[in-house]
């Protein structure tokens, strides 16, 4: 039991990390690796990312870096009012990511989500950025509400 809890404490102090460095700059990502012992296969994270007011739309796009794994993907889900949409990084640790998805919503908070396809532990990184209507980042912050 205390070794469980201290992998998910491990674990949440890594994404926080992450997520601390991604907002210095304009480029926002956000990694940390699900399911480290690879047995949870509903494994789900979810955050918020506030776009301030002058915010247009929400980009965002997901990579794998784990080792490729007959069908265990990474998908990134993004919501905001009566908008969903989702993307899947199709290959496994190719470096590339999914095809970028976004939502024009406007300022405000959009949720992000990100699961895998089974059960197996998968590295990742999602890239968010808050856009303006003129294409330039605006401010953007993230909260991780659940990483299990």
């Amino acid at each position: 039991m205390t070794q469980l809890f201290f992998q998910k404490a491990v674990t949440i102090m890594f994404t926080l990390t992450a997520l601390g460095f991604a907002g210095a700059g304009h480029a926002h990502d956000a990694g940390a690796t699900m399911d480290p012992d690879g047995n949870i296969a509903s494994f789900t994270g979810y955050a918020q990312v506030t776009c301030s007011l002058d915010t247009h739309r929400l980009i965002a796009s997901v990579q794998d870096t784990s080792l490729p794994q007959a069908n265990l993907l990474v998908n990134l889900q993004m919501i905001k009012g009566i908008n969903a949409i989702s993307t899947t990084d199709p290959v496994s640790g190719d470096g590339v990511p999914s095809p970028e998805v976004s939502i024009a919503g406007g300022g405000g908070v959009y949720l992000l989500l990100v699961n895998k396809t089974g059960p197996g532990p998968r590295s990742f990184i999602v890239s968010y950025h808050c856009m303006s209507i003129n294409n330039e980042h605006t401010n953007t912050d993230i909260k991780v509400n659940q990483f299990q």
